[in-house]
């Protein structure tokens, strides 16, 4: 079934500059997709246009049957909160606050309460256990993004996107995180999509999509790879 579909999607900044051009493309619940490109190819502004951050200049993205930009602009609120899962290259944690208060804030602030029990098994998934008290700046990189992907996960979002979640780490705790995002999809049974340059990311995903000036060049679905989420 697919859980995400976008049709025909553009998206320009002003006359002269068009990212994504005409992109059409549907995603099947449970797939890990990764997302390849030059720079300047339209990668992450794709990304954001699917998690509802960044509204498409034409065309149309369905979530679960939901025309995503048709909402009014609390339902696209409460839809970015509750049905997907961003995480970013640089973390994007708040400083001031612990592992367990950066995981939970997106529920809080939501005005729910926390699932304790969801919470102590996402913390021992992502090898964060002896670390919840434990403020970003006291934690090595590969912890803070793994800190990051917890306070994704805490809404149970339908989908996780990621923007070059490997970027900023070094290739002992990029495969770690790696580990972590398999867990993800075979354990929790998320549909993830990511943005990377690294392309041993990229190979441990079942489908890749490339992208080059704005246009979907290829998207292969492959079979049968030895290492795979």
């Amino acid at each position: 079934m697919s859980i995400l579909k976008i049709k025909n999607i553009k998206k320009s900044f002003g006359e002269d500059l068009e990212v994504l051009q005409d992109i059409s493309l549907a995603v099947e619940e449970g797939e890990v997709v990764s997302i390849l490109g030059p720079s300047g190819s339209g990668k992450s502004t794709l990304l954001h246009i699917l998690g509802g951050v960044d509204r498409p200049t034409k065309g149309k993205v369905y979530f679960d049957g939901v025309d995503v930009y048709q909402q009014k602009e609390d339902q696209l609120a409460i839809f970015r909160r509750r049905q997907v899962g961003l995480i970013y290259q640089f973390y994007n944690l708040i400083p001031i606050l612990n592992v367990l208060e950066n995981m939970t804030l997106p529920v809080l602030m939501d005005g729910r309460e926390v699932n304790q029990e969801f919470l102590t098994e996402l913390v021992a998934t992502l090898g964060l256990e002896g670390k919840e008290k434990k403020l970003p700046n006291e934690l090595s990189g590969g912890q803070q993004q793994r800190t990051s992907i917890g306070r994704a996960l805490m809404t149970s979002p339908l989908v996780v996107l990621a923007d070059e979640p490997t970027g900023n780490l070094d290739s002992k705790s990029g495969k770690v995180v790696a580990e972590e995002f398999r867990k993800i999809n075979e354990e929790l049974g998320k549909t993830l999509l990511m943005v990377t340059h690294d392309p041993q990311m990229a190979s441990r995903c079942k489908r890749v999509i490339f992208l080059k000036d704005g246009y979907v060049m290829n998207d292969v679905r492959k079979e049968g790879t030895e290492e795979e989420f």
